[in-house]
């Protein structure tokens, strides 16, 4: 339907470097979305600041997904106001970001993000209060503000430089983003490798967008991915968890990570995992895969996904390789993996930042793996009421569909959850049978105590 509203509008196509252009402007009866299409929310913003007198559109992935027949989850405006302006416009707002200012419009849980137009960067090499770079080229502060047309050249990529107008509900497209949409194609605007100089995190947003969308990304557009996928180091690690997020759980994590793996860009993000994968271990291959696949089908199930269960898949093929590393020391079995989870997280969070709040459960689904094999007496009864004991029994199954052998410790645990007390007991009784020896108590030498020191407090 799409194409056939499309095709007596648009350009032919074009594989040349999208840049400036005169804006098409695609009405209403083209295109057939209207405010409804969008959230109320943003609508209303928009319309305030254009009956402020200032320049409001709702733009990128709301109008592009919407486009596309998709329900879009985030709504963006941008407008020719300044942060200050915009505030002083809604009570309900907070300017945030140094490196990239813009407002957040509260309304209940829904925030309507709103930036003001961005322009050009004259001169790079200049560092102010607005614009900032490094040496390499990359963008550190973007508060350089300009026209409509300005901020269209700045977007990267071009089916996210669509503009939606709320008054007359036109779209205004400034690089052929309709045209790309129709084409399926993810196409950077400018130079694609400055624009990756600029800000790398744009290789995972191609990455992210071709995944979601099933686009294919454009030929010059993806040429120098591989050759710039080291740049990824230098952005800050709570930046890339983020990203992070975003490439994973928006269900398509499969093929998410196929192309990251393709354009060499899975290695800056978990560099240990990555290197394991790389030198042969079809194991660890498989859990990751495995994982990403289970997360894709909770999420299209509508069940919750956790990012403490996705980090602990995407981690733990560090765990084993370097607990046989310190067993190989002398130290106990328990007490190395302890020690490979913590130095796999300390390395980790150089790269890649996870906040306590999943890094803490991540670790309790690691330290569980090695209690799950211990259900002697009691044992198995406290570790089913532990409050992590799902997603580590979870975790064990995902283990085993990897290939990891556990003679049938998986299977035993998925009876016994469900089993009543007469099975639990005999259970306990045949594994404590294949043993081979009950658990001696060890005597303990009595303790010594140190002699009490009196200290002469009397002149």
């Amino acid at each position: 339907m799409l194409k056939k509203l499309f095709r007596k509008f648009l350009a032919p196509d074009s594989n040349d470097t999208v840049g400036a252009s005169a804006p098409t402007l695609i009405s209403a009866k083209t295109h057939q979305l209207d405010n409804g299409y969008f959230s109320r929310n943003s609508v209303q913003v928009a319309k305030r600041l254009q009956e402020a007198g200032f320049q409001a559109y709702l733009v990128g992935g709301c109008v592009r997904d919407s486009l596309l027949g998709l329900r879009p989850k985030d709504f963006d405006v941008a407008t020719s106001a300044t942060p200050e302006q915009i505030s002083s416009l809604f009570r309900n707002s907070r300017i945030i970001g140094r490196r990239f200012k813009l407002v957040h419009i509260h309304f209940g849980r829904e925030i309507i993000e709103t930036a003001t137009f961005r322009g050009s960067h004259d001169d790079t090499g200049k560092n102010n209060d607005r614009s900032a770079h490094n040496d390499k080229g990359r963008i550190l502060r973007d508060n350089v503000y300009g026209s409509l047309d300005d901020d269209a050249l700045r977007r990267d990529f071009t089916i996210n430089a669509l503009y939606y107008d709320v008054s007359s509900h036109n779209i205004i497209d400034y690089a052929q983003g309709v045209q790309d949409i129709k084409d399926g194609l993810i196409r950077l605007i400018g130079d694609p490798s400055q624009r990756y100089l600029e800000d790398p995190v744009r290789m995972l947003r191609a990455i992210r967008f071709a995944a979601k969308l099933g686009f294919t990304l454009e030929a010059k557009t993806a040429e120098p991915i591989r050759q710039l996928a080291h740049l990824l180091k230098d952005i800050p690690a709570a930046r890339l968890y983020e990203e992070v997020l975003k490439l994973f759980m928006n269900g398509k994590a499969l093929k998410t990570y196929e192309l990251l793996q393709e354009y060499n860009l899975f290695a800056p993000l978990f560099p240990e995992t990555a290197h394991i994968i790389a030198s042969g271990s079809q194991y660890a291959s498989e859990i990751v895969r495995s994982a990403l696949k289970n997360t894709d089908e909770r999420i299209s199930a509508n069940k919750p996904v956790t990012p403490a269960f996705l980090f602990a898949a995407l981690l733990w093929p560090g765990v084993p390789v370097r607990t046989t590393d310190i067993q190989n020391q002398g130290i106990p079995a328990f007490e190395a993996s302890q020690e490979a989870s913590h130095w796999v997280l300390h390395n980790q969070l150089k790269h890649t930042a996870i906040p306590k709040r999943f890094s803490i459960p991540m670790r309790e689904i690691w330290s569980l793996q090695e209690r799950l094999t211990r259900r002697q007496g009691k044992r198995a009864d406290v570790l089913l009421a532990h409050p992590r004991f799902r997603a580590a029994y979870d975790f064990l199954l995902l283990r085993e569909s990897a290939g990891e052998q556990t003679t049938g410790l998986g299977q035993w645990w998925t009876e016994y959850q469900f089993a009543d007390d007469a099975k639990k007991r005999s259970m306990i009784k045949e594994v404590a049978n294949q043993s081979g020896t009950k658990r001696k108590r060890t005597k303990h030498a009595p303790r010594q105590r140190k002699p009490r020191t009196h200290t002469n407090t009397e002149n």
